[in-house]
Formats: C-alpha cells, sequence, structure tokens
C-alpha cells in the first residue's frame, strides 16, 4: 500500500507529463498554466485526504515506555470520590499519605496529609501491619483496639494499587461493641433479676414439701405469701421485659393516631386510685378541663403515665402528695409527677434510664421494682418525640416530666 509521499510524487508526474504531451502538441500556454495549477491543488487535496501511516510495532512500544503511568489517587475522579465517603479514607504512597477525605482530617488531624501513615495513624498494630504488607504477608483486616481514644475500637483494611500506592479504609466499630456488650449486660441483667425470686420459690416449696401436717400451718402460709411475692416480681419483670422489646420494635415508627393525653392521664389515675396500692389516695391530680390532642399510641401512653406515678408512689414518704400535672408550653403539653422522698443524687440521674440501673437496689427489690420502669418511659417518650427531664433535691423529692407536640387543630 502507498504512503501519502508516494501518492503525492506519482500524482506530480502524471501531472508533468500531461503539460509536457500538451505543450509538444502546440498547445496554448495559458491553458497549459491552468492545467499545471489544478493538477498542483488536486495532488494537494489527495495529499492531506489519504491517511497517514500508522506507527511500526516499535515505535509504538516505545511511546508506552517513554508515557508515565496515570496515578489513581491524583485523578480528579477519584479526588471527588474520596470527598463522599463518610468513614475515613487515606490514600499513601510509599506509606507517604498523599491524601485524606474530610472524615480521615476530623479524626487524624490536617497535618495527616504527607506525613508518614504509622506517624499519622498512631497505633502500634498500624506499623506491625504495614511491615508484613512490605513483606508481601495477605492483606487483613487489623484491629485498632483504644484508638483513638481509650475504650474505642476501629478497624483498618487496605486496598493495594499498582506500585507502590494503597488506599486505606478506617471504620469506627466503637457502637457496635457498646451495642453487643449493652446486648449482653441485659441478658445477664434480665437472668439475675430471673434467677434471684425463682432461687426464692423453689426454696420455699422444698420447705413445704418437707413440713408436717396442720401444726405448721402459720409458717406455710408465710412461706406461700413470700412464693405468691416472689412468683409476682417475676410475671412483672417478663411483662416490663416484654413491653420494652415491642416499644424498641416501634421507635422508628411514628404514631399517626389521634389521642388525647388528658384522658389517658385520668384513666391511669382512675386504675391507680382503684388498685390495692397502699399510696394510692395520695395522689393529687392537677389536669385542668382542657383536652390535649396529639398523635400518640394509647396503650404506650399509658403505661408511660404509669409507671412515672407509680415511682413517686413507691420511692415517695408514706403520707405525702404525689403530684400529677398537665399544662400546656406553647406548642407542648408537660406531664409531670413531683412526689417528696429521699430525693436522687445528681450522679445517679444520667443513669436513671438504664436498664436495671437502681439507686439502691435492696429498696427497690422491696418496693417491688424491675429496674426497667424508667427506661421503658424513655423509648415511649422518643417515639412520640418527647423530651424526658428528671430533677431531684436530695431530701425533698424527685420531679420527673414529659413534654409532648401537641396537635395541630382546625
Amino acid at each position: 500500500m502507498f504512503d501519502r509521499l508516494s501518492s503525492l510524487v506519482i500524482a506530480l508526474t502524471l501531472v508533468a507529463i500531461a503539460a509536457i504531451f500538451a505543450a509538444l502538441s502546440g498547445g496554448d500556454p495559458l491553458s497549459i498554466a491552468v492545467m499545471l495549477l489544478a493538477g498542483f491543488i488536486a495532488a494537494a487535496t489527495v495529499y492531506s485526504a489519504l491517511p497517514s501511516a500508522p506507527p511500526s510495532p516499535q515505535n509504538a512500544v516505545a511511546a508506552l515506555v517513554e508515557t508515565p503511568a496515570i496515578s489513581l489517587l491524583r485523578h480528579p475522579d477519584f479526588a471527588h470520590w474520596v470527598d463522599q465517603e463518610k468513614e475515613p479514607l487515606l490514600g499513601t504512597a510509599d506509606n507517604i499519605v498523599t491524601i485524606a477525605n474530610d472524615a480521615a482530617i476530623r479524626l487524624l488531624g490536617r497535618h495527616i496529609v504527607g506525613a508518614d501513615v504509622r506517624t499519622a495513624i498512631r497505633h502500634p498494630a498500624t506499623s506491625d501491619w504495614l511491615s508484613q504488607i512490605a513483606d508481601g504477608a495477605p492483606l487483613e483486616t487489623i484491629n485498632l483496639i483504644d484508638f483513638p481514644r481509650p475504650g474505642q475500637r476501629w478497624t483498618m483494611r487496605i486496598a493495594a494499587l499498582s506500585g507502590s500506592e494503597q488506599i486505606i479504609f478506617l471504620s469506627d466499630r466503637s457502637a457496635i461493641d457498646a451495642a453487643d456488650k449493652m446486648r449482653s449486660d441485659f441478658v445477664a441483667n434480665a437472668s439475675h433479676e430471673l434467677r434471684t425470686p425463682l432461687a426464692a420459690i423453689l426454696g420455699y416449696v422444698e420447705t413445704l414439701q418437707d413440713m408436717n401436717g396442720d401444726t405448721d400451718a402459720p409458717t406455710r402460709d408465710r412461706f406461700l405469701s413470700i412464693i405468691q411475692r416472689e412468683a409476682g416480681r417475676m410475671q412483672q419483670l417478663v411483662i416490663d421485659l416484654l413491653s420494652i422489646s415491642r416499644v424498641e420494635a416501634d421507635r422508628f415508627r411514628r404514631p399517626t393516631t389521634p389521642i388525647d393525653l388528658a384522658t389517658i392521664v385520668k384513666t391511669t389515675i382512675v386504675q391507680l386510685r382503684d388498685s390495692e396500692q397502699a399510696r394510692a389516695d395520695d395522689i393529687v391530680a392537677n389536669l385542668g378541663d382542657d383536652p390535649q390532642p396529639m398523635l400518640g399510641d394509647e396503650a404506650q401512653l399509658g403505661q408511660l403515665a404509669h409507671n412515672i406515678v407509680s415511682n413517686a408512689m413507691k420511692y415517695g414518704h408514706a403520707g405525702t402528695p404525689v403530684v400529677v400535672t398537665l399544662a400546656r408550653e406553647g406548642r407542648r403539653v408537660r406531664l409531670s409527677v413531683t412526689d417528696e422522698g429521699d430525693g436522687i443524687a445528681p450522679d445517679h440521674l444520667p443513669r436513671l434510664t438504664e436498664r436495671f440501673y437502681r439507686v439502691d437496689e435492696a429498696r427497690s427489690r422491696s418496693v417491688g421494682g424491675t429496674g426497667l420502669g424508667l427506661a421503658i418511659v424513655k423509648h415511649i417518650s422518643e417515639r412520640h418525640q418527647g423530651q424526658l427531664d428528671i430533677d431531684s433535691d436530695v431530701g425533698k423529692g424527685t420531679r420527673v416530666s414529659v413534654t409532648f407536640p401537641l396537635r395541630a387543630e382546625g
């Protein structure tokens, strides 16, 4: 196949031969000049239209060798992707941090760009791991215990790129560990709470089996009373465990049913006053006559009110009022319950809504508390977009209140 230069030479030769032939034939000089000009123009057009010759294989290889490798870490699309990642991400070349996203800078500091990765991630496991990778060890995820602060755990993994470039991914596993610990603590506490009354029940049943005739009737009646009380504790604990499980399952579903909080609280107070609890007559209701419309779960809000008032009756002093108040505050309504008791020390207040947490464990068990009442209140209030507040003065009493958003009327 002719190349472009060969085609041009042939075209010009043909034009020259045609011109010579025309001159020898006695042609007009002007016509011959025009013919030569047209021939040159046609030759130039053909030359420009012909494709250039492809490079030889040797030249193509040389061009690839001379072209530097494109770095993924410096590619603009990679930088755009890095900025969108929510978890910390580092790009390194020869163990030097060349790129870090916002999450990595918030975690480790802005100074990490340009620093050695072992200096940026100050953890003994980092240096050991990078040394193993340099020796050709397989890439495995490692745990960074107590990083960046004691009690926290992060994981680190590496994606190796061409050359000495690497991408380091950091993931926070502290919340997962906390959830696992909470779950294991919950199971352990629930098992303990169930085992205590169960052991008492089994012990008294065995004693009753060894008793003889009617001579031990008073003792038998006392033992049966204890068994009934402990069985009631177990029953209440199971009920509370089921309640907190149901509330947690519904925590992401906002209630959509119109209800009247004032009616629910009034019904709860009537039920408590009609119960056999010793302090039923100590309840003082300041609920007003106005309805308090909101969107809510009637059963859960009734349980919330019952738990708050029952707690005040258990831990307030006998013969003192347990004041239940409903009051509007702008577009919200506040339910508050105040007792006159021993009060709670400030260092205990943040933990009162933890499952099974008790300020006075012995007293809590003696009054029948399961340690789940306020945890249930917290979950119910959160589901209803409520705000739970607990204020207490040692030696004076405690006030527990929850504010809820009112439903728009009209």
